[in-house]
């Protein structure tokens, strides 16, 4: 009898063990499961309280457009391009920030005017590198961005203001650079290249101190540059007809009625057999309010022009 009653004692004891055991594999198995992610969610795209992680965000690109095909973004600190309207991009390997260095306070969403060429056979975009970002280079491509060149313009140019490149050709283009401004002063330089980019020339200084307007190349050989930006009274307008070898001031023969009006004088274009240039008022003119130009020929290559008419913006 007390075997039994000890046989009987010892399956109760192991019947409670058993449902004991029972109970705690079930427990545990449910706070697994609450502490487990999802078989398709690993841990790393949760956060650290098991709530998912938000899609990283990208900012979506702003492109803009040469033409139907050639545009450019500004995204993630990088300089991106395309040539098939957004097709597919290329990055420029150029900081973004460099193409924006000296003494400029613009929109740093899109690249300074002027400043690049951007074309289906031609990318190039002036930049500053080097101590105390002096020295100003030219990045390029001429293969859609499979292959890029760098081009030193000028060693030694701080501050510059004035950033502005253009080909006319395959072989030529020029360089307009501003820089070292105290006041109503600075420098400005002239530069050639005769082979595609990759070797660049200083041309001679015109003279003039002054703030620098615009300027520019018509050809290899007739470049101009357009002086007085605060308060001008009359045009202030330089001409070489030798590759910026030598310059001189050009004339421009204001009429009466128009004096101290037309006062800051554009780059010419050429039309036929004889140039044009466009003079404008100063940015507070307010002749016919402030939207008419004068209209300007010269038969002589630019070193003289006579008025033609009023032209409206």
């Amino acid at each position: 009898m007390k075997v039994y009653k000890m046989k009987k004692f010892v399956f109760m004891v192991a019947g409670v063990i058993i449902i004991g055991f029972i109970i705690m594999t079930i427990s545990f198995y449910k706070s697994q499961r609450l502490l487990s992610p999802p078989f398709d969610q690993t841990i790393d795209e949760q956060n650290g309280d098991g709530a998912p992680l938000k899609p990283k965000q990208t900012t979506p690109l702003q492109p803009h457009y040469m033409d139907e095909k050639n545009g450019y973004a500004l995204t993630n600190n990088q300089l991106k391009i395309t040539f098939d309207k957004g097709g597919h991009w290329v990055t420029v390997p150029v900081k973004k920030d460099q193409l924006f260095k000296g003494e400029y306070n613009g929109n740093e969403q899109e690249l300074i005017e002027n400043s690049y060429v951007l074309t289906a056979k031609r990318a190039a975009f002036l930049y500053s590198d080097g101590s105390e970002d002096k020295e100003t280079l030219l990045i390029y491509t001429l293969d859609q961005g499979k292959t890029w060149q760098r081009a030193v313009v000028e060693k030694d140019f701080p501050g510059i203001r004035i950033r502005k490149v253009a080909f006319l050709n395959d072989r030529f283009g020029f360089v307009i650079l501003t820089g070292y401004r105290t006041m109503s002063q600075e420098g400005s330089n002239a530069y050639l290249t005769y082979d595609g980019g990759k070797t660049w020339h200083i041309t001679g200084f015109t003279g003039d101190s002054r703030l620098l307007s615009d300027g520019g190349f018509i050809d290899e050989s007739t470049g101009f540059m357009s002086y007085g930006t605060i308060d001008p009274e009359e045009p202030d307008f330089h001409v070489t007809q030798d590759g910026g070898k030598s310059w001189k001031r050009a004339k421009i023969k204001i009429p009466a009625k128009y004096h101290k009006i037309f006062v800051t004088a554009e780059i010419p274009k050429k039309e036929g057999d004889h140039l044009v240039l466009l003079v404008n008022q100063d940015p507070n003119g307010d002749y016919k309010g402030g939207k008419v130009k004068g209209k300007f020929i010269s038969k002589d290559n630019g070193l003289t022009w006579e008025f033609s008419t009023e032209v409206g913006e």
